[in-house]
């Protein structure tokens, strides 16, 4: 099909070193279909499972999180997030364990995939805390051991506020 080229962020040509596009720029059927799945279903397509090597750690033992996402539609999916950021993960609900600002560029973005794809990611968190204080002369960085106790980790594919967001989440301990 002849049509437009795709651009890329900084509006070129979305082709690579040989003059080629990439194989999701075809259109396809199923490219053509993927269009008519309505974005509320895109995102119950996709499950996420997280896992870690142990259950018992020692306090600021890395801890390596193994992240899966896969789409269970045979159709392609592409859910859009309101960041670049596609997905995360938290440490009792901070934010990649860290109470730090994290900066992510305010453009949209889509996780995509392709009928029936799984994507892995890892994940090593240093098993520490960072802390940020502000004060008016500058903003100090300090890593802290958590407490000992019950943690939960979650990982998420980065939705817009109030919409579903799939995630999963296991808990680990730390002596």
């Amino acid at each position: 099909m002849v049509g437009p080229r795709p651009r890329d962020e900084q509006g070129a040509d979305a082709t690579d070193e040989f003059g080629t596009r990439p194989e999701s720029d075809r259109y396809t059927a199923a490219t053509f279909l993927s269009a008519l799945v309505p974005t509320a279903l895109a995102r119950r397509a996709i499950t996420v499972s997280l896992e870690t090597t142990r259950t018992v750690y020692e306090r600021g033992d890395p801890v390596e999180l193994t992240v899966e996402f896969k789409n269970r539609s045979p159709l392609p999916v592409s859910i859009p997030t309101p960041r670049r950021r596609r997905w995360g993960w938290t440490f009792d609900g901070e934010l990649e364990a860290t109470d730090e600002r994290l900066f992510t560029r305010e453009r949209p973005s889509t996780f995509e995939f392709h009928g029936g794809e799984r994507k892995r990611a890892t994940v090593t968190w240093n098993g520490r805390l960072k802390r940020t204080t502000d004060d008016r002369a500058d903003t100090r960085y300090e890593s802290v051991l958590p407490d000992a106790g019950e943690y939960e980790l979650r990982a998420f594919v980065a939705t817009h506020n109030g919409r579903y967001q799939p995630s999963d989440s296991t808990t680990i301990r730390l002596e």
